[in-house]
């Protein structure tokens, strides 16, 4: 590839990364990476000027004012950052200022990784808020920044104008918690903070904003031409008096040797904070000499942001141990020799699935090579083939679920190993979540929250708990009273007389849904005679095929399984279905209505026939009871005869009906 070409195409994949970073919030590559691509581009152009472009990414801000919100003309360019990788190239960025206004005094923050906006006052009142987007024009979200509790509506003793930049951002906290309750709701999880952030901000409903917390921390004033303010510091400490939340430490150094001692000490901190840094900042603190050294197209002259690689150690993995989620997905981890990573110690680190451990062949007694993703996560990035230890093994994933030994299997849609357990204890409150849902046993007023309540409370360990709660457990509990708790203990009970197919469907059978379960209760009538039905037998039923059959046998045989259906029995829960207690007329018989039919369709003689206690079937076989042949009946009424099948009109299947 010749250097246009290159220049070309590093020009294509930037656009590419900057709009699913700044704009779909939803980056495929690292920000290192992204940063190499940056620099590397940077450098030819600089080589060679004649394939120079004012459009390049590498003088523009990456992001676009999204059709979804108003645009906002900045009245000030929320303008972007240059990177620096070392402190060799710090050391440049001294001498070009010190080179044009003489010795400066600069100031050292983290470098929030969030999404930057400006909030816009008049007269102290909070009146407009906007991303930066190009940095010339961006996205009105002032709704969605009213949701965040940081930001103060309201300033006392502030001038008529006022803008303020900050860096939206979620805690890791506030990001782990939410990922729990996506979890719980076998939703897609969030990927990490920043890209958290920006997605929340940017929802038109600003409901959903405010139910992720975000938080900010404000970093510059706009507008600070207009006020008596010398210095950054003076203007964050001006920030602060007016009620702003700004950046936790902001020290002052002559010294360059002084401010990179800070950025390592920063760099060090990373492990402590709840929130995202992806490097440091060092900004002149003198405004006269900011005005002095103007900016570029793109950055200001009188700031760089340091950017902190990403460490990679070697070290040795020692275990691979099994963790059960709450949807039941068994996740690998690594268990290392302790190592010293991005500011902390690292002793685990996940494997994230069984083709993960293949792809890397990854073994325990492994060298490995560890990082932390996003400066967060540590992760195996690779092994080191030849510290191999002679002895060592491929990893197998195992059969049966360590938490509660019941079996798992391959859920071939997510590439995830999960436990069949119904009662796994590592998946508790989401099974009761299912078990007292709408479409199960319907218990009213038993949400997650009060599930939640009564699992931490050692009150309930398995579904066949609620039905022994009383009033006097619940009331104690938060948000509870005695009317509340009576109610529930109702709700509870009255649950105990639904029908067999809720229950099937409540019980989490693999495969077994709605529609199943209700198949199912119609055929058999009655759970004990689901538990003894062979599964050749399961499979003639309609819309009943092995895989079903097999997980219900799977299922049933599971003594933790078996023990639940005691219990629900000593309980007093319907174990019968409403459909088949309507008579008996053709109990045990297996019926085929073939040809065509006047009197009935298929489905209404199917539904008849099952609701005497009769079963379905599409074929005949010597098991076959009787057929109903109606007009036009071709090879499977020849078969009944050949096998000496009783077969009889539609009339005389009506007057059967009848009879009974």
């Amino acid at each position: 590839m010749d250097v246009q070409q290159e220049i070309l195409s590093l020009r294509e994949q930037l656009r590419y990364h900057n709009k699913k970073y700044y704009d779909e919030d939803a980056p495929e590559i690292t920000d290192y990476d992204y940063d190499m691509l940056s620099r590397r581009l940077r450098a030819l152009e600089a080589e060679h000027p004649e394939f120079a472009d004012p459009d390049s990414p590498t003088r523009r801000v990456g992001g676009t004012a999204s059709e979804k919100f108003s645009k906002v003309v900045h009245a000030y360019p929320l303008e972007s950052l240059q990177d620096v990788f070392s402190f060799e190239e710090l050391s440049e960025f001294y001498d070009r200022v010190e080179g044009a206004v003489g010795r400066a005094e600069y100031v050292t923050e983290l470098k929030i990784d969030g999404l930057s906006v400006a909030l816009e006052y008049v007269d102290g009142v909070f009146v407009r808020g906007a991303t930066r987007g190009d940095g010339a024009v961006g996205e009105d979200v002032t709704e969605n920044l009213r949701t965040i509790r940081d930001i103060p509506k309201t300033l006392e003793n502030a001038p008529h104008r006022l803008i303020v930049r900050g860096e939206v951002y979620m805690k890791r906290s506030v990001f782990d918690a939410l990922n729990a309750e996506l979890e719980l709701h076998e939703k897609p999880l969030l990927a990490n903070p920043r890209n958290a952030a920006a997605g929340s901000l940017r929802q038109k409903d600003s409901r959903v904003t405010a139910g992720r917390r975000l938080s900010i921390f404000c970093f510059n004033i706009q507008n600070s031409d207009e006020l008596p303010l010398e210095s950054h510091t003076q203007a964050l400490d001006y920030l602060k008096s007016l009620g702003f939340p700004v950046s936790p430490y902001y020290p002052v150094f002559t010294d360059p040797k002084e401010v990179e001692r800070e950025i390592l000490r920063m760099g060090e901190s990373r492990g402590t904070l709840d929130f995202d840094i992806d490097g440091a900042v060092v900004k002149v603190n003198s405004f006269a000499q900011r005005a002095a050294l103007g900016s570029t197209a793109k950055f200001p002259r009188w700031a760089a942001a340091y950017k902190y690689p990403p460490e990679v150690k070697e070290t040795r993995l020692t275990d691979i141990t099994i963790t059960v989620g709450r949807t039941g997905v068994l996740t690998p981890n690594a268990v290392l020799e302790p190592v010293r990573l991005a500011g902390t110690t690292v002793s685990r680190a996940t494997l994230h699935n069984r083709d993960f451990i293949r792809s890397l062949d990854v073994r325990v007694g492994d060298t490995v090579r560890v990082r932390k993703a996003g400066e967060i996560i540590p992760e195996i990035i690779g092994v080191v083939p030849d510290k191999r230890p002679a002895d060592a093994v491929p990893f197998e994933m195992p059969r049966f679920c360590p938490v509660c030994g019941a079996p798992v299997y391959e859920d071939v849609d997510e590439a995830a190993i999960r436990c069949t357990g119904a009662a796994c204890p590592a998946q508790l409150l989401r099974n009761l979540m299912h078990f007292a849902s709408r479409d199960a046993m319907d218990i009213d007023g038993l949400g997650e929250a009060v599930l939640r309540l009564l699992v931490d409370e050692g009150l309930v360990a398995s579904a066949a708990d609620l039905y022994g709660l009383t009033a006097e457990q619940i009331e104690p509990l938060a948000r509870m009273g005695r009317k509340s708790a009576e109610n529930l203990v109702a709700a509870i009970a009255e649950s105990k007389t639904r029908d067999l197919s809720r229950l099937l469907f409540a019980f989490g059978i693999r495969h077994v849904g709605q529609k199943a379960g209700k198949i199912l209760s119609d055929h058999f009538g009655s759970l004990d005679a689901i538990l003894a039905a062979p599964v050749e037998e399961m499979t003639e039923i309609r819309d009943i095929g092995l895989t079903t059959a097999e997980s219900i046998a799977e299922w049933r045989a599971l003594d933790q399984s078996r023990a639940l259906i005691e219990a629900l029995r000593a309980a007093g829960v319907n174990f019968t279905g409403e459909k088949t207690a309507r008579g008996d007329r053709f109990a045990g018989m297996t019926i085929v209505a073939t040809g065509s039919l006047v009197k009935f369709s298929r489905k209404q003689i199917n539904d008849l026939i099952e609701s005497q206690g009769g079963r379905a079937a599409g074929s005949v076989s010597k098991k076959t009871s009787l057929v109903v042949a109606g007009e036009n009946a071709g090879s499977k009424l020849k078969k009944a005869q050949e096998l000496g099948v009783p077969v009889v009109t539609e009339d005389e299947f009506e007057r059967m009906l009848q009879e009974s």
